[in-house]
C-alpha cells in the first residue's frame, strides 16, 4: 500500500520529505493550490461603499490562509530535521522514534496544508457576496440620483413637465433595485451560511484528526526507554521496530475511517457545543468513537504504557 514508515526515504531520494510522507499516510495530499497573485487582484484597489467592508474582510482571510500555509510547511520542515537529528545520535532507539515521531507531525502539518485551502474555498464563497453587493450599489445610486433630481427640481421648478417624466423614472428604478436587493439578501444568507458552515466543518476535521495523530504520537514515544543508567552499564537494545510501524498504520486507518458525526448538520448541534476543544458528550450521551477516542481504539502496543486521556 505504500505506506510511509519514515520520513527520511522521501528526504534522501527528492529532498521533498514532508508532502510525499504526508499524502501517503493521510490518505490524500494537497491537490489543488491557491493560485497566485495576478493583475487581477489590483482591481480591488477601488470599491463600492456597499462591498468595501467585505472586500478588507476577505483580503484578511488571505493574510490567515497564508499563515497556516506557512505553519503547514514549518511543521514538515520541523519533521524533517527531527528524524535528521535523531539519525545522526546513533541511538537505534532514538533514531526510530524521532523518525516515527517526525512521521506523525508530517502530517499534522499536512492537515494544517488541507485546512489552509479549506479556508480559501470558504473565502471564495464570500466573494459571490461582495461580487453581489457590487451589482446592487449601480441600482441604489441610480434611485438616489433620481430621487435628488426631483427635490431639486421640486424646489426650483415645481410645475415642470419634466417632474412627471422624473417620477416614471424613478418608478422604474425602484422596482428595478427592489429586485437587486432581494436577489442581495437571498445570496448574502445563503453564501454567508454556507461560507462558515465549510470553515467550521473544516476546523472539527483539522482539530479531530490532529487528536487522533496525538494520540498515536504519544504511543510512539512510549517505545522510548527513558530509564536512567548508571555510568558503565548497557542499556537494553531496542526492540520495538515492529510495534512503531505498527502505530503509523493504526494512525493511517483511523484518519482513513474517520467521517464527520451525521447528525452535526441535522439539527442536533447542541450536542457538541462545549467548552473543550473537540466535540464531547452532552445530554448524557457517550462522544462518537471517530471523534475523540481513535488514537485509544487500538490494542497496546506490548509493554507500553497507555496513553492518557484528552482532557483527563
Amino acid at each position: 500500500m505504500n505506506r510511509a514508515l519514515s520520513i527520511r526515504s522521501s528526504n534522501r531520494s527528492g529532498g521533498t520529505a514532508g508532502s510525499s510522507t504526508s499524502s501517503h499516510l493521510h490518505g490524500s495530499g494537497s491537490g489543488s493550490t491557491r493560485r497566485g497573485f495576478s493583475l487581477s487582484s489590483l482591481r480591488g484597489t477601488i470599491q463600492p461603499e456597499l462591498s468595501k467592508r467585505l472586500f478588507r474582510l476577505i483580503k484578511s482571510e488571505n493574510n490567515l490562509v497564508s499563515a497556516h500555509e506557512t505553519a503547514a510547511k514549518e511543521r514538515v520542515s520541523i519533521a524533517t530535521q527531527l528524524s535528521e537529528w535523531g539519525e545522526q545520535t546513533g541511538d537505534e532507539a532514538i533514531s526510530d522514534v524521532s523518525d516515527k515521531v517526525g512521521v506523525v507531525l508530517s502530517e499534522i502539518g499536512e492537515l494544517e496544508d488541507n485546512y489552509a485551502h479549506a479556508l480559501d474555498e470558504s473565502r471564495g464563497t464570500l466573494k459571490t457576496i461582495r461580487n453581489t453587493e457590487k451589482s446592487v450599489q449601480p441600482s441604489r445610486d441610480g434611485k438616489n440620483k433620481i430621487a435628488d433630481e426631483i427635490a431639486k427640481l421640486k424646489a426650483k421648478e415645481p410645475e415642470s413637465t419634466k417632474l412627471v417624466v422624473l417620477e416614471q423614472e424613478l418608478v422604474r428604478a425602484e422596482a428595478e433595485n427592489l429586485v437587486a436587493e432581494a436577489q442581495l439578501t437571498n445570496i448574502t444568507r445563503q453564501k454567508l451560511k454556507e461560507a462558515y458552515q465549510a470553515e467550521f466543518i473544516a476546523t472539527i476535521e483539522r482539530a479531530d484528526k490532529q487528536i487522533v495523530l496525538a494520540r498515536h504520537g504519544l504511543r510512539l514515544l512510549q517505545l522510548l526507554d527513558d530509564t536512567p543508567v548508571v555510568p558503565g552499564d548497557t542499556r537494553e537494545g531496542y526492540r520495538h521496530a515492529s510495534q512503531a510501524r505498527q502505530i503509523l498504520n493504526d494512525a493511517e486507518d483511523d484518519l482513513r475511517e474517520w467521517r464527520l458525526p451525521e447528525n452535526l448538520l441535522a439539527g442536533e448541534e447542541s450536542k457538541y457545543v462545549s467548552t473543550t476543544s473537540s466535540p464531547v458528550q452532552s445530554q448524557g450521551q457517550s462522544p462518537p468513537s471517530n471523534v475523540t477516542n481513535v488514537g485509544n481504539t487500538r490494542a497496546p502496543v506490548p509493554g507500553e504504557v497507555a496513553a492518557p486521556a484528552i482532557g483527563a
